[in-house]
């Protein structure tokens, strides 16, 4: 595990801890933070802690002088005493009670106070035996919820990537959408705000028939358990199913989706409440606060905080309800995005921002044929490209290092380019560009000689094999790769797979300035088993500058599908249109290619 891995999963678990042990709220909260900002690192702190510079540490936003002083004693000890003495305090057992959905501090620090639950199994006895009813807010149906939440974290329990997650709760909008009565219906959450990854899924509906919601939804095909079923919530468990599974996901597992009946008056709100992220939604109320009003799910009201009372509740009229952006505008903030709201720094806009949309993309820089490992031809490709209204299309297929995608000699190299020619001649409305996804090999030289590149029109770059080498190694690898110069993109410059390879750990702040000064550009790889560049890569890029290519990678024909997924990416890193190449017009980016030959 990488040092800020660790870092990242420490100072997290000290957060539970203090709060398991009854510590002060701001430490609880502080140290939280702290695990957030480490992770959202797209430097290597490492260097920096094991030399003891608390002054460089504390110069990076988010990290206080406490925080900077316990990375140093991690570095240097290879823990933290505090850290330690809290694990002291806690069996590692009820942080895994922790891990249970459903389950919060609160409740899991009771059961350990009150029946000595300490492990998973001991959870389990006090169910069987009946003693949890004893405690306080126990009652029947939450305790069968619980049994059944242990049941599914031990089947799987394990985040889904988005494009399942996806897949998931189209089908479910689908479903709502056809029955009676629905006025509105859309997902929210984490979904919603784009993450790569996906815990549950949440839906609301706005219906002139709840009822017809509440029955569809929980009698719904695949559903394995129904959790709750009220008259504002209802939750499953359903199979994934038949979900897209080209990339092994596991279709045995299950997934949680909660329903939310809201009302059609105050939908702007409940969609903006229940969106999130946590962090966002805790801002806003505090700015609504401070203007004299409360937020909440229903809408926001004036509101002096005299009566503890919930507003809606006393007839007081919201001052904003029905759309999120009459409600950002009563609190006199431009329209967030949901792709932004992870307070990142969105609660100082002044003015909206205008991050890249789908429309905006007008070509596709990494693709693949049946000549490497792909599914189509290249004129079955370039139809689809064609379709979707870009102007360019670059057939990429692998070098020769990939043996095991079919990758070409240099032979084979010569005749698809000359094939991708001949089809580009005959084909109207679009340019089908030679290219070539060339291997990155592990000492950073490439897999075709220089005189065979320049034949290339386009030229990606990527690592797929030894993808397990350490931070410097990894860094000085890629760079040699964008110091050629005839590269044009990186691939997914680290080469992880989302929930089954972490991929390298480069220093991404130097590639971003290298990057910069080779004019070459970086990708988000759309797949949704990549997303790769990720968010905080991306916003570290166009902080700088860079230069960034949003491509599909596309092998099948529903890859072109996985587009949503790298713009949505591409928004939460605030990637505006005029630094995404693929933008750009059919002059301006040959001409940019060229400008490499």
């Amino acid at each position: 595990m990488s040092f800020q891995k660790n870092a990242t999963s420490i100072f997290q678990t000290m957060s539970q801890m203090l709060e398991l042990t009854g510590g002060d709220r701001f430490r609880v909260s502080a140290h939280a933070k702290a695990s957030r900002v480490i992770k959202e690192l797209t430097i290597d702190i490492e260097p920096l802690a094991s030399a003891g510079d608390l002054k460089a540490l504390v110069a990076i936003d988010g990290i206080g002088k406490g925080t900077a002083s316990k990375l140093v004693e991690l570095a240097q000890n290879g823990t933290i005493t505090e850290y330690e003495e809290l694990a002291t305090k806690v069996p590692s057992g009820v942080m895994k009670v922790l891990s249970i959905q459903g389950l919060g501090p609160k409740s899991v620090k009771l059961m350990w106070d009150e029946k000595g639950v300490e492990s998973i199994d001991d959870l389990k006895k006090i169910i069987e035996d009946g003693s949890i009813l004893e405690l306080p807010r126990m009652g029947a149906k939450t305790v069968e919820n619980i049994s059944a939440s242990i049941e599914f974290l031990e089947s799987s329990g394990k985040r889904l990537p988005i494009g399942i997650a996806q897949s998931i709760a189209d089908r479910y909008l689908s479903l709502l959408k056809d029955t009676k009565g629905t006025i509105k219906v859309a997902y929210a959450g984490s979904l919603r705000r784009g993450k790569d990854t996906i815990g549950d899924v949440d839906i609301l509906i706005a219906s002139d028939d709840p009822e017809a919601a509440r029955e569809a939804f929980v009698e719904s095909p695949g559903v394995t358990a129904v959790l709750a079923r009220g008259e504002t919530k209802c939750s499953i468990r359903a199979a994934i199913g038949d979900s897209s599974n080209r990339w092994g996901a596991d279709q045995n597992s299950a997934v949680q989706i909660d329903l939310r009946v809201v009302s059609e008056s105050s939908w702007g709100a409940a969609l903006l409440y229940f969106s999130g992220s946590k962090e966002h939604g805790v801002r806003l109320r505090e700015r609504a606060i401070k203007m004299g009003m409360t937020l909440n799910e229903y809408g926001l009201f004036e509101d002096d905080g005299s009566d503890p009372t919930p507003p809606q509740t006393r007839g007081v009229d919201p001052v904003a309800c029905e759309t999120e952006e009459s409600i950002y505008r009563a609190l006199k903030m431009p329209f967030i995005p949901p792709t932004l709201r992870e307070d990142r720094g969105e609660m100082s806009l002044e003015e909206s921002v205008r991050v890249i949309e789908l429309a905006d993309i007008k070509a596709e820089l990494h693709s693949h044929t049946i000549a490497s490992d792909g599914k189509m031809t290249i004129e079955e490709s370039a139809a689809i490209a064609k379709s979707r209204g870009f102007h360019t299309l670059a057939v990429t297929d692998h070098s020769q290092s990939s043996a095991v995608a079919g990758g070409l000699k240099p032979d084979r190299l010569r005749e698809h380019i000359l094939a991708v020619r001949k089809v580009d001649q005959k084909t109207d409305g679009i340019s089908i560009l030679a290219g070539s996804e060339v291997d990155i090999l592990v000492d950073g030289t490439l897999d075709y000689d220089d005189e065979l590149l320049h034949e290339l029109d386009v030229v990606v770059a990527s690592p797929h094999a030894g993808l397990r080498a350490k931070p410097k190694q990894a860094t000085k690898r890629l760079l040699k790769a964008i110091e050629h110069p005839m590269v044009h993109v990186i691939g997914h410059p680290t080469g992880r797979l989302i929930e089954r390879r972490p991929g390298l750990e480069p220093d991404m702040n130097e590639l971003i300035a290298a990057a910069i000064e080779h004019n070459v550009a970086l990708e988000i790889n759309s797949h949704w088993m990549r997303l790769d560049l990720r968010d905080t890569h991306v916003r570290a890029a166009v902080e700088a500058g860079a230069l960034i290519s949003i491509n599909c990678d596309d092998h099948h024909p529903s890859d072109y599908d996985n587009l949503k997924f790298g713009v949505m990416t591409g928004q939460r890193g605030w990637l505006t249109p005029e630094l995404c190449i693929n933008t750009w017009d059919a002059n301006k980016l040959h001409g940019w290619l060229k400008s490499k030959r």
